[in-house]
C-alpha cells in the first residue's frame, strides 16, 4: 500500500451519493468546493493518484520542514488530511477552509484531535488568523484562486520571523506536458491550459510555474529552502499499476526522483518550503544542481 495518511484521517462516507450541484466561482473569482466535496474526495483521494500524493507527503514533509510540535495554520485544509497528519504528530492545528461542506467533513473525521476549525477564505486570514505563525501549510490552494500572487503575499505576511511555509501548487508545465501526452496538441499550442471553474471538471483555474513561485517569493522576502515534485511519473503512465507490487515499485521510483533533475520539474504538484528569515541566509540550491 502507498501509505498511512488514510489511517491518520479516515474519510467519512456520506449517506447521500446523488450528484452534487455544480459550485460557482466566488465573488472574488475563486473556485470553492461546496457541492463538489464528494467528487473532490473521490477524484483526488479515492484512487491511486491521491494515495500516492499522500504517501509522498508522508515522507517529504519530515525532510523538508523543521518540525518540533509548533502550532500550524492549515490554509484551505479541505477534507482535513493534512491537518490530521500534523495533529497526529503533536501539533495544534488551525484549519481554515471556505467551503462549509468540506469543513463539516474535516470536523467529523478529525473529531477528538487538537484542531480548531474556521470557515473563511484565504483572503480573510488577516482577520481570522493573523498570526504570526511559526508554520503555515497551504497545499493545492493557490491554483484555485483568481489572484494567486496576492494570496502568497497574504500567507507571507502571516509568517513569524524564521517561520516556514509549506506550499504545494499545481504545476502548469506538467499540465501542458500531460495535454500533449493525451493528444491535446492544439490546446497545448494555444496554451489553453487553465480550467474555467464553472463545471464539474477539476482543472485548476490558475496553474502555476516554478518560475512564478521563485519570482514571487523573492519579491516577498521569502527564501526557497527546498522544492520537490509530487507525482513525477504517475500521471504520464499509459497503464496504471494494478498490483500491490507495481504500486510499491512506482512509489519507490517517485521517491527516488522527486528531488532529482530534471524529473522534479514535471511533478503534477510542486512542493516548496519557504522561510521568512530571521537573518539573511544564502539561497538553497535547486534539486540536482
Amino acid at each position: 500500500m502507498f501509505g498511512d495518511f488514510a489511517d491518520v484521517c479516515p474519510m467519512p462516507k456520506p449517506p447521500d451519493t446523488s450528484p452534487p450541484p455544480v459550485s460557482p466561482l466566488s465573488a472574488a473569482g475563486d473556485r470553492h468546493f461546496d457541492g463538489l466535496a464528494e467528487k473532490f474526495a473521490a477524484s483526488l483521494y479515492g484512487g491511486p493518484r491521491g494515495e500516492l500524493r499522500l504517501a509522498l507527503l508522508d515522507r517529504l514533509l519530515p525532510e523538508l520542514l523543521a518540525l518540533h510540535g509548533q502550532p500550524v495554520l492549515d490554509v484551505g485544509g479541505g477534507l482535513g488530511q493534512l491537518a490530521g497528519w500534523f495533529a497526529a504528530r503533536g501539533h495544534a492545528v488551525t484549519l481554515v477552509e471556505p467551503s462549509g461542506e468540506m469543513l463539516a467533513r474535516a470536523r467529523e473525521s478529525l473529531s477528538g484531535r487538537p484542531v480548531t476549525f474556521v470557515q473563511a477564505p484565504l483572503q480573510s486570514l488577516p482577520e481570522v488568523a493573523p498570526g504570526p505563525w511559526p508554520l503555515i501549510a497551504c497545499h493545492a490552494v493557490l491554483e484555485w484562486l483568481a489572484d494567486p500572487r496576492a494570496a502568497l503575499a497574504t500567507l507571507a505576511d502571516r509568517l513569524a520571523p524564521g517561520g516556514q511555509l509549506s506550499l504545494m501548487v499545481f504545476n502548469r508545465d506538467a499540465l501542458r506536458f500531460s495535454n500533449v501526452v493525451k493528444g491535446n496538441l492544439e490546446k497545448a499550442l494555444a496554451d489553453r491550459l487553465a480550467g474555467k471553474g464553472l463545471r464539474r471538471r477539476l482543472t485548476p483555474i490558475s496553474p502555476l510555474t516554478h518560475a512564478q513561485i521563485i519570482a514571487w517569493s523573492a519579491e516577498l522576502g521569502l527564501e526557497v529552502r527546498a522544492v520537490a515534485g509530487v507525482r513525477v511519473f504517475h500521471d504520464y503512465l499509459r497503464r496504471p499499476p494494478t498490483s500491490d507490487a507495481d504500486r510499491e515499485a512506482l512509489l519507490a521510483l517517485e521517491w527516488r526522483y522527486c528531488r532529482v533533475e530534471p524529473h522534479w520539474r514535471l511533478g503534477r504538484y510542486l512542493l516548496y518550503t519557504l522561510v521568512r528569515p530571521d537573518t539573511p541566509h544564502p539561497p538553497a540550491e535547486e534539486p540536482g544542481s
